[in-house]
């Protein structure tokens, strides 16, 4: 009786909720369907009728790119163009110059060169400006210029570039680059070995693997690993490279979604490189993503002190999907979780204000507890067990930094001081009102975000006739910003003075020489010394 009473209930109620779901589906799919409809009716139509030639290709790529744009930052379109560059992203190899290269202004600048790449032998220095690859004036190009530097091996590019305000012209032979996961390792001291992981490509975890034994090896008993200003990167490398500290089977990060295929739990999968080693983790604001799952987990695990400022906060995860005609779509497609429970993604895209996401208020974060007991917050980066003021850059370098002050100073004290070679060069108080001077004279705007917002505003009154009206006094709370960060320059000018030192040695002493330096007189790499020189410090944070 109770098994005939089971069937006669239990299947309409099975079947409701498959009629449920083939229902929801369907209205899914004719949504979808629907809305393509109409898409693809309005595309054709305006092709066809709209008073000037237009162009498909590139209606379609901003139709899509302004679609995305209301979702997250993270999901994006890629076109063929942009499907090279994230592969050479994921990578670390491509055949090409060996520098980094920006397009700003409609200039195409190289920012950094690496040495004994093609850059380097062909003579280029950072902050020349090139101007004609091969046959293309750069003037006239619209696309990505960079993609002109890259082609098959040994092939030979004609360049002409301007270096302080003279025209040259000189041959590149383009060479397969390494875009190195870390590009710099060393010890400290005696016992102390220090890794900086600057990207997670598919490389970057037996990158780290091979330079925390090579350290080993060399007599470090202690690690400081280095993630500031590393944006992230590929999931898989993240877990990996936690494996390298902490056993096999366990669990690093967890990936939640409506979407149930894409929940699930990532665990260790191999033996560690070694288990007890003391560890500390260096992260500032712009330590994203993957960074913040190695330094989440092993933080959550009692693994490792971290240290330096709160990190960005990218909780989100993405995929990337390939499409017809080489495009790929690269889409958020879970939040990950750290093994306490910890989800620290900063701004809800889901619930944005005036178009723009909120940020998570700290009054709303959630606590969560280590293995050890210890407690954790979620919702805005990760918190460091350790805070350091100077971990944390200041609006007004953050300015210099933006609009390429700092970068063009140092551009100009190079060819000033052509000699130097090795020798770290003294930058004195003289020379920080060198800088000062530098920036009047270059008539250089902050840009500070209060002063974008008042010249915004003054934009505003002119295009509704206004601002004859507040002409006045806009000068005067121009005038008054912009004594006030000027102010801010003095405020923080050993800040300052370290970044712009930074920049100069990159150009005498490239990436390797900057670190060296960087090592031995950084202070939060002399903060993560201290502490793990202090067993009974670092054992008491971690309560072990």
């Amino acid at each position: 009786m109770i098994r005939l009473l089971q069937k006669r209930y239990l299947v309409p109620v099975v079947a409701s909720a498959f009629l449920y779901v083939g229902v929801s589906f369907k209205d899914d799919f004719f949504e979808i369907a629907k809305q393509l409809e109409i898409f693809t009716t309005l595309f054709k139509e305006l092709n066809t009728n709209y008073v000037d030639e237009t162009n498909p290709g590139e209606l379609m790529d901003a139709a899509i790119k302004g679609m995305l744009a209301s979702l997250d930052p993270y999901t994006v379109y890629f076109n063929e163009q942009d499907v090279l560059r994230f592969k050479i992203n994921n990578t670390g190899e491509y055949t090409g110059i060996g520098a980094l290269i920006t397009q700003k202004s409609g200039k195409l600048i190289l920012r950094e060169v690496y040495k004994n790449f093609p850059a380097d032998k062909a003579g280029f220095k950072a902050g020349d400006e090139i101007i004609q690859i091969g046959d293309v004036f750069l003037s006239d190009f619209k696309e990505d210029a960079s993609q002109l530097l890259k082609g098959a091996k040994n092939t030979k590019i004609d360049i002409r570039y301007i270096r302080q305000g003279k025209t040259n012209l000189t041959q590149i032979v383009l060479d397969e680059v390494e875009i190195k996961s870390v590009p710099f390792y060393a010890k400290i001291d005696e016992k102390t070995g220090y890794i900086v992981l600057s990207r997670f490509n598919k490389k970057a975890s037996n990158e780290t693997k091979e330079a925390l034994l090579e350290l080993k090896k060399q007599g470090a008993e202690r690690i400081v690993l280095d993630l500031r200003n590393n944006p992230g990167g590929l999931l898989g490398e993240a877990i990996n490279i936690c494996n390298l500290f902490v056993p096999k089977n366990e669990v690093i990060v967890t990936t939640k979604s409506i979407n149930e295929k894409h929940n699930n739990i990532y665990k260790t999968a191999a033996d560690p490189v070694d288990l007890e080693i003391p560890l500390v983790i260096i992260v500032n604001d712009k330590s994203a993503s993957a960074s913040e799952i190695v330094s989440g987990a092993l933080q959550d695990l009692d693994r490792a002190v971290v240290i330096g400022s709160r990190s960005f906060g990218k909780g989100l995860v993405q995929k990337p999907i390939d499409l017809t005609y080489n495009t790929q779509l690269k889409v958020t497609i879970s939040r990950y979780f750290t093994p306490s429970g910890r989800c620290i993604q900063a701004l809800d895209y889901a619930h944005k204000e005036n178009g723009l996401a909120v940020r998570t208020k700290e009054t709303n974060y959630n606590s969560f507890k280590t293995r050890k007991g210890r407690t954790v917050y979620d919702g805005g980066g990760i918190l460091p067990d350790v805070q350091l003021d100077e971990s944390k850059t200041s609006v007004i370098a953050n300015a210099l930094i933006k609009n390429d002050a700092i970068f063009n100073y140092a551009t100009v004290y190079y060819y000033k001081n052509p000699n130097l070679g090795n020798q770290i060069p003294n930058f004195t108080d003289a020379d920080f009102q060198d800088f000062k001077q530098y920036l009047k004279n270059q008539q250089i705007s902050f840009d500070t975000e209060t002063e974008e917002a008042l010249k915004n505003t003054l934009a505003a009154a002119k295009k509704e006739a206004l601002d004859g009206a507040i002409i006045n006094e806009y000068k005067q709370l121009l005038a008054v910003v912009q004594k006030s960060e000027a102010s801010q320059l003095d405020n923080h000018q050993k800040e300052i003075k370290d970044l712009i030192l930074e920049e100069i040695i990159k150009r005498y002493q490239y990436q390797e020489g900057f670190y060296q330096y960087y090592m031995k007189t950084n202070s939060e790499i002399k903060k993560a010394v201290g502490i793990l020189n202090d067993g009974a410090a670092y054992k008491n944070i971690l309560k072990i």
